[in-house]
């Protein structure tokens, strides 16, 4: 189970479905997840970029409103004007962004320099959102990139932390977490009507590594389900589900599942403290937008 489903679960409702399954007669009165692995801000109009899932959406609120009008039986599977306005935005967005750079090859610098122009993008999605008459929104920030066994492993010269992590990779991720924090205090002050709620993801996520002993994580920054052992388990050439991949034992506790992705067993840890309200800003409960 992956954050958001938690968050279903909290809340005693069914799992959001993904908008890609619409063609099967997908029940979307409760929502839809238009996220798509591997997603990004930059470069726009390619599949899936952010400016294309939102066009996706404007394409699902049109076709969802022309059908909840209808007389069809099925009308009450898709959501009303109300049930649009009333709606909670969630936006996850960027790490992609950060990774694809480094991988290119562009240094510290150069990447860092594309933060705004990221940003700029996430901005420009919740206003389209906004326009369209969105006004709750739910932003998490990004987690610690250089935690990520793949980087850890693919990056030669490793400049670690404390930890073990890649200083740089992560410097550039609490960057980008300030510039997208600014944001929002921005939008809050523009947008009066909008509740606009920024969840520090890194904080959580980069203390499964720095406390892992406390987490009972024995090997923080290995994968379960991977290729080489320690002290990462990830080869590039032969990731998890591949032909000679391997998986940890069943009941062990570990961080990473495939290097990239986390475990059920972290994403639960991460979501009970986003549920907490104390990463927050400013302190609300998740629950809170359904009693309004």
């Amino acid at each position: 189970r992956l954050l958001i489903d938690f968050f279903c679960q909290s809340l005693n409702t069914s799992l959001l479905r993904p908008y890609l399954d619409s063609l099967g007669g997908t029940r979307f009165q409760n929502g839809a997840n238009f996220a798509i692995v591997g997603s990004a801000t930059l470069p726009k109009n390619v599949p899936f970029s952010l400016s294309i899932q939102l066009m996706q959406f404007s394409h699902f609120k049109s076709r969802s409103l022309e059908l909840a009008s209808s007389s069809n039986s099925l009308k009450g599977m898709y959501i009303s004007e109300n049930g649009f306005k009333n709606a909670l935005y969630m936006i996850d967005i960027g790490q992609n962004d950060i990774s694809h750079s480094f991988a290119e090859g562009n240094s510290y610098s150069q990447t860092v320099k594309l933060i705004p122009q990221i940003v700029s993008e996430i901005q420009s999605g919740i206003m389209r959102l906004y326009n369209e008459g969105g006004r709750r929104f739910w932003i998490h920030n990004t987690g610690p990139l250089g935690c990520l066994p793949q980087k850890l492993s693919m990056v030669k010269s490793k400049d670690l932390d404390q930890h073990g992590c890649l200083a740089s990779y992560n410097s550039a991720a609490k960057l980008f977490n300030q510039r997208l924090d600014h944001m929002c205090e921005e939008l809050r002050s523009q947008l009066k009507d909008a509740t606009i709620i920024y969840v520090d993801i890194y904080t959580i996520k980069y203390s499964l590594i720095a406390n892992s002993n406390e987490y009972g994580f024995g090997r923080p920054l290995m994968a379960c389900c991977g290729y080489e052992g320690t002290p990462y388990n990830y080869n590039v050439n032969i990731t998890c589900g591949h032909k000679g991949s391997n998986v940890c034992d069943k009941g062990s506790r570990f961080v990473s599942w495939d290097g990239i992705h986390y475990t059920e067993t972290a994403n639960a840890i991460v979501a009970m403290k986003v549920l907490s309200m104390h990463y927050s800003k400013p302190s609300t409960p998740f629950h809170f937008f359904c009693r309004r």
